[in-house]
């Protein structure tokens, strides 16, 4: 995608947000409002085209560790996705991120401030992993660059939070998000690929890790120049009804539900780690080409965003959920015609837009739900459980595919989608009724 293009996206989803959908009367002057939201929407974006490129199991550094453990160390699937998971801690903490900045201004900002301090040591890791070479070394700056990655999207996700429910626009932000996230991944695959086909596997490591570190400096940029906040300090009632807010929300029955939901939405025995095996060593796929089909995927990404904007924003909650899920079903399936280079692009490009539209429905409803006062830790504590349980699919699946099914990709995916289905039975128990995307959840809304 050319600057232009990225631009007129961007551009595109301002008026679309500013025209489609009539902004509360108490937010002060219409003007004002529409370039408020021009910055939340610019901010999100470079924020998400960060995290599409600097998260280690996702961004620009993933084929290339990948390919590096294989190739080196001739690490196994289940290994190589063991290896990984250790990085996942700093995002299953997110909670007392999203708590802390809640309760404890740094310079009298909630916000602004750490996103800045925390992506420039993001960004000084990935510049010193530049010069590692062994396993060891390399996890510790790895946990250091996933801290800063977590903590950013923690704090992104408060301003989304805070501001969807001001604007009733929760839905769009998250699109706005995963979007951008998707145009970054895009680039971050193919260059990944490239880099892995044409250099050596540590060389290839190593020019992923000092590139990726150029990304987290532009949201110390976004930060200074982009987000409003007022300056507050700490405020001793102000902290103890804050905490009062926490507490209620760990015991809210809403959050409580939705927390379930979204924990059995996203636990599937996951099939990346073995797919990328599958098709390195059985389909004898080069490194570029897997490259350029991580990048067709995330273009379906960045498809799937664009029928959101134009088709299903105006869904109810509960219709969105449903699309989401049979979408998934079918996306999965899809892998079980995986055979040549064609069929891999058609179904990596379609199983993108199904990824797209699930993760838009599914952080949409967490939003949606988040108490007041406690924004942060809220959506923080229900990211959480979906990265968990996103992780813990992927062990399973790496485990299933190297010690049960032997390397045979079919009964993998069979099972994936079988799980994937099983959630149209927990879609009722959101009690959703005709609630919109965007519109703030506090009790059930009834059926």
């Amino acid at each position: 995608m050319t600057d232009a293009d990225s631009s007129e996206v961007a551009g595109a989803n301002v008026a679309a947000l500013t025209q489609a959908r009539a902004l509360p009367h108490d937010t002060g002057d219409v003007a004002a409002q529409r370039r408020q939201i021009s910055r939340l929407m610019w901010f999100f974006a470079i924020v998400y085209m960060t995290e599409g490129l600097g998260q280690s199991d996702v961004g620009l550094f993933a084929q290339p560790v990948n390919y590096y453990l294989k190739q080196v160390f001739g690490w196994t699937p289940v290994q190589v996705t063991a290896y990984l998971t250790v990085l996942q801690f700093p995002w299953f903490i997110k909670p007392l991120y999203g708590m802390f900045s809640d309760f404890v201004p740094l310079f009298g900002y909630r916000r602004k401030i750490y996103l800045m301090v925390f992506n420039a040591l993001a960004a000084l890791a990935f510049f010193w992993l530049a010069r590692v070479t062994q396993p060891a070394g390399m996890v510790s700056l790895l946990l250091i660059t996933a801290y800063g990655m977590a903590i950013s999207s923690t704090l992104s996700g408060a301003i989304l939070v805070e501001n969807g429910q001001k604007f009733r626009l929760s839905g769009a932000f998250v699109n706005q998000q995963w979007l951008w996230y998707s145009v970054a991944s895009v680039t971050a695959a193919a260059l990944g690929g490239i880099l892995v086909q044409r250099l050596a596997p540590a060389a290839a490591l190593h020019w992923a890790a000092a590139l990726t570190g150029m990304a987290p400096l532009t949201v110390v940029v976004a930060g200074a120049f982009l987000i409003s906040e007022e300056k507050t300090a700490i405020d001793m009632e102000a902290f103890r009804a804050a905490f009062r807010a926490l507490l209620s929300t760990l015991r809210s029955k809403p959050v409580l539900i939705v927390a379930l939901f979204l924990f059995f939405y996203n636990f599937n025995p996951g099939f990346a780690t073995p797919l990328y095996y599958y098709m390195t060593d059985t389909l004898k796929f080069s490194q570029a080409t897997i490259g350029v089909l991580g990048a067709i995927q995330n273009a379906g990404w960045i498809a799937g965003g664009l029928l959101y904007n134009r088709f299903l924003g105006g869904m109810t909650s509960k219709r969105l959920l449903n699309l989401s899920i049979g979408l998934g079903i079918a996306g999965t399936l899809g892998f079980l015609f995986l055979s040549e280079e064609v069929s891999a692009a058609v179904v990596n490009f379609l199983f993108g837009i199904a990824g797209m539209i699930a993760f838009v429905a599914s952080l949409t409803l967490a939003a949606d739900f988040c108490p007041k006062r406690s924004e942060g830790f809220a959506y923080a504590l229900l990211m959480s459980i979906t990265n968990i349980a996103a992780t813990a699919s992927d062990n399973l699946g790496s485990y299933l595919y190297e010690h049960v099914f032997a390397y045979r990709l079919s009964p993998l995916i069979w099972l994936a989608a079988a799980f994937t289905a099983f959630a149209f039975m927990l879609v009722p128990m959101l009690q959703l009724g005709h609630k919109r995307q965007g519109e703030a959840v506090t009790a059930g809304t009834g059926a």
